[in-house]
């Protein structure tokens, strides 16, 4: 009897892509992606709430992935990626808007 390979172990295993354990976290990287394309973005067209909201979630799933038996290490590294994407662009967002609250301040103050 032959012992199984490394990929037919994978295959079958309880976080093998027959579970949703996969293509769960597979899925969740689309998140990921859309946040790397936010990067090229001007910080304009970023969503302040929706970023903030994102980071928690990805903060909140992190430990969740890491709670979960078995432990899900795709979800797990899907969601700290998500959370590190998400973080640099809400920090870009937040930058912005507190340079257009004073930029704003200052033409309010020349209008006077």
């Amino acid at each position: 009897m032959a012992t199984p390979s490394r990929l037919m172990q994978f295959v079958n295993s309880p976080t093998g892509p027959k579970t949703t354990h996969f293509w769960g976290p597979v899925a969740n990287w689309g998140f990921v992606l859309a946040g790397l394309a936010d990067t090229r973005k001007e910080e304009s067209m970023i969503s302040g709430p929706m970023t903030g909201a994102l980071t928690v979630y990805s903060g909140l799933f992190m430990r969740f992935a890491w709670q979960v038996q078995p432990r899900n290490y795709i979800l797990l590294a899907c969601h700290a990626a998500n959370g590190t994407v998400q973080s640099y662009n809400f920090q870009r967002w937040y930058r912005w808007s507190q340079l257009e609250e004073q930029q704003e301040a200052a033409k309010a103050e020349l209008n006077k």
